[in-house]
Parts: structure tokens; C-alpha cells; sequence
């Protein structure tokens, strides 16, 4: 029965072929919407029920998608439409992750100012732009943090976790938070507040182990964030917690201690611990540097998954390549790296700071060590360099680094090696510079030069900031990163929307994963729309992802024509975003997705946002589904 008879509906889309998200083939029909909601589905429709006619003619049509790795609980505050992530038909977006949110405030006690400090360096955001988040927070607690969503005018459904880092700050204090394990009474009292929030809806807990993510105000810019500090004792007992919720956890491992991971990771084992705990991990990709990594996270899966552990564990994946962007050393690779860490200390403003650390005689000598290491003599660190088994993702080699933007124009698009050459010639033969203002940027080096490392230091100490490049640190290969999209044990995600504002942009990547999957043929499409749609939100508990009359009308209308001729990596762009007083990485897939319905009300139309968006609430806040309906209890009630 399609539900048509003697109704009038809000919308109805014809003519298209629909993937309802649960992994069938696609289907030629109509869609109408009422209410919200999906009234009806089937064959011709008739348009004279509807208000508002929207014709789907080869096109598709699916569930508004899903972005499963976001940290946009910043972004949300300030610009709650979100349009970067609406415009590519995403329509609910999971938050809080890797640790970090602002479900309890924005803690300003005795100092410290937390969002600022933890958020600055991990997702590099520019302080200003923090501090305006901090400032606009009302809400002290989990619980007025949901309530808040009431008041804002959301884009798509949000979807916020418990943040550990900013748990432990709730109950320790920022600087006992990062300097000592917690008492009894403290540890008590974080499981107190973690059952709490799984009360409230909740859909899970959010840690992080990567060893390279930092605070970013003084005394603590040598400190890493809270999450970092907590004991195993600690993991094992919040995330206690989150299992008898049937809740998830979202981690990040300890990348640089392999039984740490392991002992970390096997907390999902529903045979060690009496019930199986989802757990969704950053991230399955394929590091230039280091191939053992892609293979050694497919593997985890496999024994984490199997009856042997009876776990249920997905890593996430990146459907395009790692492709980082970096304003002279202000990039999240440098984290990784101590000399170039060292300057991240400094804030993005800090010029003289960083200038006063490159002039240092010391300084020089560790830079140079650390630049060469692995890439001179004959030595173990060269063998593991040459076997692509270097544990640095960043590679220092300047052929990998391409200049998109500085002082000298002539540099544009060109990689670091290409000038780093033409260099040498001009101080030989004192020709070759392609224009007065390469010629005096020449004229500014010591002659000779001496080595690549001289060269890339000398122009972090001349334009700092000023130089803006980029590279692919990762998933260069279109076949690994193919079969990580569709390996049944990863899910597709980690496009870490809303962080690092000009440092990345893959607020694209469902579509990216959508093209790639194109590429086999209409039931791949099929199956890539139900990874991006319903699996997703089934593993979040989440009330989402399907089309069937009574889901609630989130709808992305998709070209596939415009979608195959594609190229994200020609449509990526710097943009100035006046609600953040400073500029982003995004995409422009306009032309792709044609049209975008959140909650049955029509959010992106053609080339363009409609007149309500950004103006009415389209989105709301989605808690665990078991809540929503009234019967979620923990496994002990």
C-alpha cells in the first residue's frame, strides 16, 4: 500500500530511483512527505496531492547521508545551519569525537579556558574563533547542552558524545586533569556523570590515544590532552558503563605501543567481558611512509570481529586521499615531529616566537638531525625509510610538498624540490630566475645554499605562515582505498568535518565514496548508500538512514552524471567564512546533489540553499533510538 489515497502531502518527489538505504537495488518510484515524514512511496504518485512537486527524473534518490567523524560541536554554535556539510547532502552528523566537545560548558574555572586549550592544536582552529565558541556557551552540564539544540536554527541532525578529555576537566580540574591519575572518589564521580549522559540519550563515549595531540595554552603546550593522562583502569570503567548501555565508543589508538592498542581495542569482546562493546577507531588508511599500518589494522579487525573475541569493532575510513594542507609549519603533521612541534607551541599569531626558536644555534642542529634522520648513510632508519616502514607520516622529502600559495607568484603549484633545483642553478650560473621577485627571493638564501634542510628552514624563517603548501601524506592508492570503502569491517568516515579549518577538506567525502562505488555499477551504488546510510546508523543507534513510510524525511537527491564527472581534488576551496572572521577549507560540489530535504523541508535546491535555511530549524538533536522510543534501560536495570 503506498499511503496515497485521500492524503495531501507537504512534497512529493517523482520520477526517481530510489535506494532506500537498506542495501536493495534501486527502485523507480515517488516519495511523498508530510509532516516531516515520509507518507508515502510507490508508482506515479499523483503530483495533484502535493503542495510542492520536485521532479527526480535520472536522478537518485536516498537518505540524507551520514558523517560519522565530525567536530563540528564548534562550528555548530556559531553557524548551526552548517551549509559545508548540507550543501554535499549529509543531513546528520556525529560529534564530539576524539575526546573533545563542549557537553559540560565551556569550564572556564580557575584559569583555564578548556575549549581553547584543547581544541587549538588537535583540530587546529584559530584561538579567536574558540574563544567566540566559549563565550556563547549558556549550559553548565550533558543535559542543558541537549537542551540548547531547542534554540538553535540546525542544518542537519546532530548527533553529540561524551567527550572524555573534557569529562576528566569537569571532575579533576584542567591541571589535575594532565598531571595525575584520579582518586577513587574522582573516578567515581567521572562513571556518575557517564551514566548520566547514557540516561539522557546519549549515543556513546569519545576517547583519543594518538600521542601527538597537544594543549595549546601555558603552563601546558608540552602536555597532551586529558584523555592521554587516563589509566587503563579508567578506560575499562567508563567504557564499562557504555557496553551495559549497548552504547559506542568512539577511540583513537596509542599508535606508538601495540599492546597498548590491543589491551584498548579488546574491550569490545563480548566473550571477556560479558557483552560485546561497539567500538568505531580512527582510522583505516593507507600511510605513504609506513604500509605496514593499512595491513595491520585489517587484521586487528579480523581477530577483534571473529568468535574467537565475538567483538564488534569497525575502523573508519577515508574514501579519498590524506591530503593535508599547511601554513608554513601550522599543520597537524608537525604534532608528530618534536622540532616541529616545538614551533606549534607558539600561537598562530606568534611570528617572532617561532623566528626567535629557527635562529637558535640548537635549535638548527636538532632540526637538521631530525630532517636527515632515516635519509642519509647506511642505517636502519634509511632500510625502514627505503621499505616505506618509517613511523613519521611525514615524509620530509620536497618532492611531496607542492606550494600552493606565497609571496613569490612564480612558486604557485610548483613542489618545494622544483624551485629547491632552479635555486642551485641560479646561484651557479646566476640566470634562471623566472621573474624580478624569484630573483630577489634567490638572492635571500646563503650561497650555496648546502642542503634541502638549509632550504626549507630558511623559508619557514622568510614567510612563515606566508607559505601555504600542500601534500598526500596518505591513501594514494585509488585500490586500497577502494577496498577499505567496501570491506565490511571498516566503515566509511573519518572526513573530520568542522576541524582543522585550512588543513583539510573532506566535507565531500560520502560523495567521493558514492563515485567511487558508481564506478561498478548501479547495485554498488546500492550497497555504498546503505554504508553511508543505515549501517551507520544502525551501529549508532540511531533512528536514521532508511526510507520507509514513517522515517523522518531526510533525503539527498543526487546527480549521477554531474556526480561521475566529479574531481573534488579541482573543487576544493579557501574560503572566507565572516562567521569565523578567518578562512576554511571546504568543496564545491554544486551541481551534484540537487537537492537536499531535512525533516521533509526542502535545505538545498538546484545551486543553492532555499530562503529558510540557516533562518528555521530544519535538524534536530538524535539520541540513541531504544530512548527516543521510551524503552532504553542499562543491561543491569
Amino acid at each position: 500500500m503506498d499511503g496515497s489515497k485521500g492524503n495531501h502531502w507537504d512534497t512529493l518527489i517523482k520520477n526517481g530511483l530510489v535506494f532506500d538505504g537498506t542495501g536493495a537495488v534501486g527502485v523507480m518510484q515517488d516519495i511523498a512527505l508530510k509532516d516531516g515524514r515520509v507518507a508515502a512511496m510507490g508508482a506515479n504518485l499523483p503530483a495533484a496531492n502535493a503542495t510542492n512537486v520536485t521532479d527526480a527524473h535520472g536522478r537518485w534518490v536516498m537518505p540524507g547521508l551520514l558523517d560519522i567523524h565530525t567536530h563540528l560541536d564548534l562550528e555548530v554554535e556559531l553557524a548551526p545551519e552548517l551549509p559545508e556539510v548540507v550543501r554535499h547532502g549529509t543531513t546528520t552528523v556525529v560529534m564530539s569525537n576524539c575526546s573533545l566537545g563542549v557537553a559540560f560548558g565551556n569550564q572556564r574555572r580557575d584559569g583555564a579556558d578548556p575549549i581553547v586549550d584543547c581544541f587549538a592544536r588537535v583540530e587546529n582552529v584559530p584561538k579567536h574563533v574558540l574563544r567566540k565558541v566559549a563565550d556563547a556557551v549558556t549550559w553548565t552540564d550533558s543535559a542543558g547542552y541537549l537542551k540548547h539544540f531547542e534554540n538553535l536554527s540546525l542544518g542537519p541532525n546532530v548527533v553529540p558524545m561524551i567527550p572524555h578529555s573534557m569529562l576528566r576537566i569537569e571532575v579533576m580540574g584542567l591541571q589535575a586533569s594532565v598531571n595525575r591519575e584520579p582518586t577513587d572518589a574522582e573516578l567515581k564521580r567521572m562513571g556518575e556523570l557517564v551514566e548520566k549522559s547514557m540516561g539522557e540519550g546519549y549515543v556513546g563515549f569519545s576517547t583519543d590515544g594518538l600521542p601527538f595531540h597537544f594543549l595549546a595554552n601555558q603552563p601546558n603546550t608540552h602536555k597532551q590532552i586529558p584523555t592521554q593522562f587516563a589509566p587503563y583502569r579508567e578506560l575499562k570503567f567508563l567504557t564499562g558503563i557504555v557496553r551495559k548501555w549497548g552504547r559506542v565508543w568512539q577511540a583513537t589508538p596509542p599508535k606508538d605501543d601495540k599492546l597498548a592498542t590491543l589491551r584498548n581495542f579488546l574491550l569490545t569482546s563480548g566473550r571477556l567481558f560479558g557483552r560485546t562493546l561497539k567500538v568505531t577507531a580512527v582510522a583505516a588508511i593507507d600511510v605513504h611512509s609506513d604500509r605496514r599500518i593499512v595491513g595491520m589494522g585489517k587484521t586487528l579487525s579480523k581477530i577483534l570481529n571473529s568468535w574467537l573475541f565475538k567483538g564488534f569493532f569497525r575502523f573508519q575510513a577515508l574514501a579519498a586521499p590524506f591530503k593535508v594542507w599547511s601554513d608554513g609549519v601550522i599543520t597537524p603533521l608537525a604534532e608528530e615531529v618534536p622540532e616541529l612541534r616545538r614551533l606549534n607551541e607558539c600561537d598562530l599569531e606568534d611570528r617572532a616566537g617561532r623566528l626567535a626558536i629557527m635562529n637558535d644555534p640548537a635549535y638548527v642542529a636538532a632540526f637538521r638531525k631530525m630532517w636527515f634522520r632515516g635519509k642519509q648513510g647506511f642505517n636502519l632508519g634509511r632500510l625502514l625509510r627505503w621499505l616505506r616502514l618509517d613511523q613519521n607520516v611525514l615524509s620530509r622529502d620536497l618532492r611531496d610538498m607542492t606550494i600552493e600559495t606565497c609571496p613569490v607568484p612564480d612558486w604557485s603549484g610548483e613542489t618545494l624540490h622544483a624551485v629547491y633545483e632552479r635555486l642551485l642553478t641560479w646561484q651557479k650560473t646566476k640566470s634562471g630566475a623566472r621573474s624580478e621577485k624569484e630573483k630577489e627571493a634567490f638572492a635571500s638564501f646563503a650561497n650555496p645554499i648546502g642542503d634541502d634542510a638549509e632550504f626549507f628552514l630558511h623559508l619557514l624563517r622568510r614567510f612563515d605562515t606566508g607559505l601555504r603548501w600542500c601534500t598526500v601524506t596518505a591513501n594514494r592508492n585509488a585500490k586500497v582505498i577502494e577496498d577499505l570503502l567496501f570491506n565490511p569491517q571498516m566503515l566509511p568516515g573519518f572526513n573530520d568535518s568542522g576541524a582543522h579549518l585550512t588543513n583539510m577538506a573532506f566535507y565531500d567525502g560520502n560523495l567521493r565514496a558514492l563515485r567511487i562505488a558508481q564506478k561498478r555499477g548501479d547495485a554498488t551504488v546500492a550497497q555504498m548508500v546503505h554504508r553511508l546510510t543505515q549501517e551507520p546508523a544502525q551501529f549508532f543507534g540511531l533512528d536514521a538512514g532508511v526510507l520507509k513510510i514513517g522515517a523522518q524525511a531526510d533525503i539527498a537527491v543526487i546527480d549521477p552524471q554531474r556526480l561521475a564527472a566529479y574531481e573534488s581534488e579541482k573543487h576544493t576551496a579557501y574560503l572566507w567564512r565572516e562567521t569565523f572572521q578567518h578562512h576554511q577549507m571546504a568543496n564545491r560540489s554544486d551541481g551534484v546533489v540537487t537537492d537536499v530535504f531535512i525533516a521533509g523541508k526542502a535545505a538545498w535546491k538546484g545551486n543553492g540553499f532555499t530562503p529558510a535555511f540557516g533562518k528555521e530549524r530544519f535538524g534536530r538533536v538524535l539520541l540513541d533510538r531504544d530512548h527516543e522510543r521510551g524503552r532504553a534501560l542499562p543491561l543491569a536495570a
